[in-house]
């Protein structure tokens, strides 16, 4: 695996690459590396001759009082995981070579739709930096294909609208949730999670697949199962942020001749915020 901090050393031999008729995969991550990154990168080796990963904890995504300064970097072991996946090429610049001009005169990618929502209303600006920095990343990589986990789910409809509106001649993918033992789905924040917590975030996809269930037997009053999940979440000792019955395209409240229905939630344990989703296709 080769190691490039700047652009225009990683641009040079992925210009190589091209000349060559290779396709290019991109996985774009913050680091501190889990098996479901890895199954990401997994994805895109599958159909790309060459694998790119990033790791860059972008300070613009990140809003007051978040953790950006506490979010674990552990570039050694991910270099390791990343050799050991099969990745080609790992760009890990710093905050200069990504914002040479600064952050606060950083030119801005913004999406109108799907942003100030769910995560978005929990974190304003987040979807403007996750815009901004990945439409960079895709300058900078210029990738035929890009994978993204499905946990993430509505930041993998944002990108996907955002390259969709720019003409970004990037395939957008979608990677399943990767998961603990238990249910719970891996994300980097889980380290935050203590050790008497640990037994009961499995909750939050408890809570979705119990809606799930009650959609598919014919209930259509949404409100109510969204209040009734976010109710489990409660008393099961943790703050909700929201839990929400979405089309899946739009992430707008589900009609009730919605076919395609998407169920996010989010809560708060003592340090970390956890996320999840389930998809459902009804007849």
């Amino acid at each position: 695996m080769k190691v490039f901090h700047t652009v225009s050393g990683l641009r040079d031999d992925l210009n190589k690459d091209r000349r060559r008729g290779l396709r290019i995969g991109f996985v774009p991550t913050m680091g501190n590396l889990h098996q479901g990154h890895l199954a990401l990168v997994k994805q895109a080796r599958e159909t790309n001759d060459i694998v790119v990963c990033s790791i860059f904890v972008n300070a613009l995504q990140f809003g007051l009082n978040e953790d950006w300064d506490k979010y674990p970097r552990t570039y050694e072991s991910d270099c390791e995981k990343l050799r050991e996946s099969g990745c080609d090429y790992l760009f890990h610049p710093d905050d200069i070579e990504m914002y040479p001009n600064g952050l606060d005169t950083q030119s801005r990618v913004i999406c109108p739709t799907m942003t100030d929502m769910l995560c978005g209303a929990s974190r304003p600006g987040h979807f403007e930096g996750v815009t901004t920095v990945v439409s960079k990343l895709f300058n900078i990589v210029q990738p035929d294909e890009a994978v993204f986990g499905i946990k993430d789910y509505q930041q993998l409809a944002v990108i996907r609208r955002m390259a969709e509106d720019l003409c970004m001649p990037v395939q957008i993918s979608a990677a399943p949730i990767h998961r603990e033992a238990d249910g719970l789905a891996m994300s980097s924040r889980n380290s935050y999670i203590t050790d008497e917590e640990r037994p009961r975030v499995t909750v939050l996809k408890q809570s979705l697949e119990w809606i799930a269930e009650q959609i598919q037997d014919g209930s259509r009053d949404f409100s109510k199962l969204e209040q009734s999940a976010g109710q489990q979440l409660i008393d099961a000792g943790f703050a909700l942020d929201y839990i929400t019955i979405s089309n899946s395209k739009t992430l707008e409240p589900a009609a009730d001749d919605d076919i395609e229905i998407t169920i996010l939630g989010a809560m708060f344990t003592e340090k970390a915020r956890l996320i999840d989703n389930l998809s459902i296709v009804l007849n």
